[in-house]
């Protein structure tokens, strides 16, 4: 056991340390010709569109197999449907406009 507590407290040692060691001082670094947050942020808005869609195709396929079980819960089932499909869309909507946001 006392290995293990000495292993974490070595490597918390060096992640407290590390940062003031490795630092660098002096001029900038020259500018990247890549944009990188537009590169991210096309990744995060198919991240979150395929999300969306498997989340909303996952909803419809519960809400018909309740419809088949139980034909009497429709007003039910279906605001249930509605409402969840509106939650599931806006994180696709909420990563758009953040997207836009952030990308100049």
């Amino acid at each position: 056991m006392t290995k293990y507590v000495w292993f974490l407290l070595a490597v918390i040692a060096v992640a407290v340390l590390a940062p003031a060691a490795l630092a660098q001082g002096g001029a900038a670094p020259a500018e990247s010709a890549t944009n990188w947050v537009a590169i991210a942020a096309g990744f995060s808005m198919a991240i979150a569109s395929a999300g969306g869609a498997i989340g909303q195709g996952m909803c419809a396929g519960r809400a018909c197999e309740g419809l088949a079980r139980n034909p009497g819960a429709e007003a039910a089932i279906r605001f249930a449907l509605i409402l969840g499909l509106v939650f599931i869309e806006s994180m696709a909507l909420y990563t758009f406009a953040i997207i836009f946001v952030k990308v100049k």
